[in-house]
């Protein structure tokens, strides 16, 4: 059965939170005077938006409760690790997307865990 676009808008602004942190790292990486480009941080903040956009993309089509699971953990994890890193590199906006995309993973729970709770019951 397929999920409707509401179901996936938890997955999907996880994506979008993701995306927005990988353009401002981008540019805190290659633009000059920003006090971090050229750096292995930013570097690292870039690989992981790339990550956590993979997994978004990962979680909005997984099906199984175990992977479900499993991916949200990884993307909690993948979150706030960015989110810190992003504010030790003195790039606010970074920390800002990243909680953003910890509001889509509490929205994507919150919508599977009321699907879950319908088909228990009934």
């Amino acid at each position: 059965m397929p999920q409707s676009l509401s179901s996936k808008a938890g997955a999907i602004l996880v994506f979008i939170a993701s995306l927005v942190g990988l353009g401002v790292a981008l540019y805190a990486y290659f633009a000059p005077l920003t006090g971090v480009n050229g750096s292995i941080g930013a570097l690292v903040v870039i690989l992981a938006c790339i990550a956590l956009a993979v997994m978004a993309l990962i979680l909005a089509a997984v099906n199984s409760r175990g992977a479900l699971i499993a991916l949200r953990i990884l993307l909690l994890v993948g979150l706030v690790g960015t989110c810190v890193a992003g504010l030790l590199l003195h790039q606010w906006w970074i920390g800002v997307a990243m909680v953003v995309g910890l509001l889509g993973l509490i929205l994507d729970m919150a919508r599977h865990g009321s699907n879950a709770n319908r088909f228990v019951y009934s």
